[in-house]
């Protein structure tokens, strides 16, 4: 079930985002081959959430007494309050 679940939120949090769009404009090369593409996106994906992993990890051996998942709520609360911040910047 945990598989599921871990599956379930990074697919989710992946559709849309600025990856997938890379990799579709990629994709839209008619000279480069979709199967090199998802090849390399794939490899790139692997490789970065590899390192995700590795750093979770050791962070979350260092830093048991601390929140991780509340540090990581927090840094995504003050992501969107930047990205609302810089959207209104631009629109002012």
């Amino acid at each position: 079930m945990k598989l599921l679940s871990i599956f379930a939120i990074i697919f989710v949090a992946e559709l849309g985002d600025k990856t997938q769009l890379a990799t579709l404009i990629f994709a839209s090369d008619k000279e480069t081959s979709p199967w090199l593409v998802f090849a390399a996106a794939a490899a790139a994906l692997i490789l970065s959430s590899g390192l995700a992993v590795l750093l979770g990890h050791l962070a979350g051996r260092t830093l048991e007494a601390v929140p991780l998942k509340l540090i990581a709520g927090l840094g995504f609360i003050a992501i969107g309050i930047w990205t609302l911040a810089e959207h209104f910047r631009a629109t002012a």
